[in-house]
């Protein structure tokens, strides 16, 4: 049996223990987020239609949150996690609490972004759910010391429109795009690192090979590690073109492409070598030291 045959299997009997359950789970907003209208509508979570893939997605956003799951062994490390959902609804499972608890299997603290979607109307289409990001990341960096988390090792991982909403979140954390609220404005926004699993919307659709205007890549964008399919319908070239802008700017990151494997697969375990990438991505954490205990 292939050996990523085999690690995809093991990966989904641990995936298909019964889930865990977050440490805790706070409001990202200590009143209401900002520019919210109270016009979206009650949350609530789609009903799966015929011929879909069995998902959690949830819909009406307008109260984020962000659910921390803690792991039994920590190593210090932590990533906000953006699950995808075309920036309609959020992939709560397949792109949130499962991948949550791959990282807690490696010592991760992982951080589930509950961000507002649908894009709000007569709003810049990525302010609400970048304001969210940004939040998230200077929270969990005001809270390092009572999470348990070094505050030099805080990433962040997207999937599809969460690729997007972190790889934007990766390179505007200069200044925040809301006005403060409290302390953790404080602390910077700025991830130490970023895992984009096939994520979309990152190149113009004419050419395909610049990035989009609000991707500004610099030598101060963090060092990411690109996973994505060269059949994936959400083109594989948002990913080349931004780890290319990296290389340009002198930031060391890592690039796989996949011949298959599709689109949204999350961590769910198949047949193609795609679906790898969790080991790849461990290695590469280990091999830039974000999961080295710095006490032992």
């Amino acid at each position: 049996m292939p050996i990523h045959l085999i690690l995809t299997l093991l990966l989904g009997s641990v995936l298909s223990t019964q889930a865990i359950e977050p440490w805790k789970t706070l409001k990202l907003w200590p009143e209401n987020a900002p520019g919210e209208q109270g016009d979206i509508g009650p949350e609530a979570p789609r009903p799966v239609r015929p011929g879909q893939k069995k998902v959690i997605r949830i819909g009406n956003v307008s109260v984020p949150t962000l659910s921390i799951f803690k792991p039994m062994k920590p190593n210090g490390a932590a990533v906000v996690i953006c699950p995808g959902g075309g920036y309609s609804i959020l992939a709560w499972d397949l792109e949130g609490t499962e991948v949550a608890q791959w990282l807690n299997g490696i010592g991760v603290t992982a951080l589930v972004l509950k961000y507002r979607v649908p894009r709000r109307k007569n709003r810049p289409k990525h302010e609400a759910p970048l304001q969210d990001a940004q939040r998230a990341l200077g929270l969990t960096r005001h809270n390092a010391k009572a999470w348990g988390i070094d505050p030099k090792r805080i990433g962040i991982l997207g999937f599809s429109a969460g690729g997007h909403l972190a790889a934007t979140a990766m390179t505007n954390f200069q200044k925040r795009i809301y006005p403060a609220v409290d302390a953790a404005e404080q602390a910077s926004c700025r991830p130490d690192f970023a895992i984009l699993v096939y994520p979309a919307y990152l190149v113009d659709n004419p050419t395909k090979t610049k990035l989009v205007p609000e991707v500004p890549v610099d030598k101060n964008t963090p060092s990411t590690i690109f996973i994505h399919a060269g059949n994936d319908p959400i083109s594989a070239d948002g990913s080349v073109q931004m780890w290319l802008a990296l290389r340009r700017a002198g930031v060391h990151s890592a690039l796989h492409i996949f011949p298959n494997g599709g689109h949204g697969y999350g961590l769910r375990p198949s047949e193609d070598p795609v679906s790898n990438w969790p080991k790849l991505a461990e290695d590469w954490l280990k091999r830039t030291g974000r999961l080295k205990d710095p006490h032992h």
